[in-house]
């Protein structure tokens, strides 16, 4: 293999266990005992989630430019 692609693997196996562990712990935020939220919270937090992946996927189908984003309910 070669340098950029061991650098790739090696970041992107990395990047998605992260990332795979941190939307586990929003998972954890579904416990009603511990934390109180409306349905058109959860609609927010999986429809934001689903449009990150989506421009995500579209890098790697094409060139874009990066956006800054940041998540606010």
């Amino acid at each position: 293999m070669s340098i950029n692609r061991d650098k790739f693997v090696e970041l992107a196996e990395k990047r998605v266990n992260k990332t795979i562990k941190s939307i586990r712990l929003i998972g954890n935020l579904a416990n009603k005992t511990n934390y109180n939220y409306e349905d058109k919270d959860i609609k927010k937090i999986f429809t934001t989630l689903k449009n990150e992946i989506t421009q995500v996927q579209k890098k790697f189908e094409s060139t874009s430019n990066d956006s800054e984003f940041e998540f606010k309910l």
